[in-house]
């Protein structure tokens, strides 16, 4: 009788197609960790240049189903994106200028301010006598540097203005940028599709391409128009209602909501802070003060609850986790300009992974709410880990 293989402790040979398999998954795997590496390092270091190109992108997005209800009214792509993009550029240029007054004055005021609420938080200073104690022997200590026969630092003034010289070029450079590139992109029209077609040799190809790229398209300069328009109306809507408070300067304070908005949670939660301590050291009863902090709360809470669901849906709703780490990333990656393109670059990735099979479960993985087939997967997998 004949001993079998395994009982002889003979191990059986692997499958080579499986190893093959095995490797190519690795060797997969390992490109696309080094791709997106070398795409991160390279939005860091260029990011003079990426960032006006992608905001180009999303203004030319969101001033897309504009372009595309006036072509459907005979006026030509050309004029119509002529016409947007100076308005556009006429409005913040309206709006810099008239905030910029009031935002220098709060700028060189600041030490004021804290003084000021310092002395309207009195009661709350005991537990940080330790810390005021520690500042002043710092000021003890740069007092000494006064004294005759101490030797001075001094900054040169000329690298300091040559600095923002420089920054200022570069700022209205990029601004440059953003508003000619944008102009380009909607003044393209059909372009862009003629291109997408013309890429791919089957009718049945060239139809999908098309659906799918009209449809991230017109889903995503929906939503950014959208929400655009949103925080707008907030802003004006709590730069009012400060006025009628009587804080001073709201329309710095609506302007930052509105812009501060398009920073979910945190925005708000800036804005808020802003407000009550500006309101504070503006008021004498400290009951009356926190009236502005509650009207911009009951604002946020509106807008977040009940009108930006209604108006642009659920289905474009991101996870809050998913929203915080894009925000700690993109700041990180551009600072400010990055934390407010965080959410919209994250809806853009969303509405993409949405449409190709082979990336659904990141967009499903993005979305807000699960759906009601998707609980039950959940719950049978449970049950099914539980067995």
């Amino acid at each position: 009788m004949k001993a079998e293989p395994a009982a002889l402790g003979v191990a059986e040979s692997p499958d080579p197609r499986a190893e093959a398999r095995a490797d190519t998954h690795l060797m997969r795997s390992l490109l696309i960790g080094i791709f997106i590496l070398m795409a991160i390092y390279a939005l860091y270091f260029a990011r003079a240049f990426f960032m006006p190109v992608i905001l180009a992108f999303l203004l030319a997005l969101t001033l897309t189903p504009i372009v595309r209800f006036l072509r459907k009214h005979g006026m030509p792509d050309v004029m119509s994106a002529t016409l947007l993009v100076l308005l556009s550029f006429c409005v913040i240029a309206v709006a810099g200028y008239l905030l910029s007054g009031p935002v220098i004055d709060l700028i060189n005021n600041t030490s004021s301010i804290g003084q000021q609420l310092t002395e309207r938080l009195a009661q709350l200073r005991r537990p940080f006598e330790r810390i005021l104690e520690i500042s002043r022997r710092i000021e003890g200590l740069a007092e000494t540097s006064q004294e005759p026969g101490v030797q001075r630092v001094a900054m040169a003034r000329s690298g300091i203005l040559s600095q923002a010289a420089g920054n200022l070029l570069s700022a209205g450079t990029s601004i440059a940028i953003v508003f000619v590139l944008s102009l380009f992109l909607l003044a393209s029209g059909t372009m862009f599709y003629e291109k997408i077609v013309q890429s791919f040799p089957r009718l049945s190809e060239k139809k999908r391409a098309l659906r799918v790229v009209y449809d991230v398209e017109r889903e995503i300069s929906h939503y950014l128009l959208t929400v655009a328009v949103i925080n707008t109306c907030l802003g004006l809507v709590i730069g009012l209602g400060l006025w009628a408070l009587g804080v001073p300067n709201p329309q710095v304070w609506g302007a930052a909501a509105a812009l501060l908005n398009f920073l979910p949670y945190i925005g708000a939660l800036i804005t808020i802070t802003l407000v009550t301590i500006i309101a504070l050291i503006s008021f004498e009863t400290i009951s009356y003060a926190l009236l502005a902090p509650a009207f911009v709360i009951l604002c946020d809470v509106i807008e977040g609850q009940f009108v930006t669901p209604t108006v642009v849906g659920r289905r474009l709703e991101i996870n809050a986790v998913a929203i915080l780490i894009a925000i700690a990333f993109w700041s990180w990656l551009w600072g400010f300009v990055g934390a407010l393109l965080a959410v919209p670059l994250l809806v853009v990735i969303k509405v993409f992974c949405d449409h190709f099979d082979g990336l659904s479960h990141v967009g499903n993985f993005l979305a807000a709410q699960h759906t009601a087939v998707e609980d039950e997967e959940i719950s049978d997998a449970e049950k099914a880990a539980g067995a």
